[in-house]
């Protein structure tokens, strides 16, 4: 399985001078996410999907030694789909802001996937959101429940493109390290309160 860290994006709506996963938690956002990834040791290679919105994210990466695939950087899921262009086996698909991500929780992931299915997305509950005080910016109703994506999918690329268009599977995980990502400067904020 390979281990895809989608960190090109342009972080507009964190409202910062400085590139959205370079900020510091502890250690920069994206520094967080490839840790976890490393720590579960599932993956036979982890790679990071990079931009031009996004230079020294893509700097920062390579300097701890990742691969890097370039996409155009023309939104989230055009650049996913461009960049399982590249890859036969299932790939682990997490967003480079999700600063609480760590070893556990991946391999947790990984063991609730139903691998039959060709793209599986990793929900969380709006209610437990709205617990924790996190904002959704996208909600979908799954088992008559509002959701939202975490931001952790699990795809298999060789079905996907055999396929027109591809159904979606769900996991509900409610839990503060798959609900935590960091888009806004009140999402930081709560950030450094856990």
């Amino acid at each position: 399985m390979i281990g895809l860290v989608m960190c090109g994006g342009k972080g507009t709506r964190m409202d910062s001078l400085e590139e959205k996963l370079l900020i510091k938690y502890k250690n920069p956002v994206i520094q967080h996410v490839i840790t976890a990834l490393q720590d579960s040791r599932i993956f036979s290679k982890i790679v990071c999907v990079t931009s031009p919105n996004a230079p020294k994210t893509r700097q920062f990466v390579n300097a701890l030694g990742i691969n890097t695939i370039e996409t155009e950087g023309n939104g989230y899921v055009d650049d996913l789909s461009e960049a399982l262009l590249n890859f036969d086996e299932t790939v682990f698909v997490a967003s480079g802001d999700m600063a609480l991500l760590d070893d556990k929780i991946v391999r947790k992931v990984v063991e609730f996937a139903n691998y039959r299915e060709p793209w599986i997305c990793v929900l969380v509950r709006k209610i437990f959101l709205d617990y924790l005080g996190i904002e959704a910016e996208y909600i979908i109703r799954y088992n008559n429940e509002e959701c939202a994506y975490s931001g952790i999918s699990i795809v298999n690329p060789k079905e996907i493109s055999r396929m027109q268009q591809v159904r979606e599977s769900y996991i509900i995980l409610d839990d503060k390290r798959v609900a935590m990502n960091l888009n806004t400067k009140k999402d930081y904020d709560l950030l450094c309160t856990t």
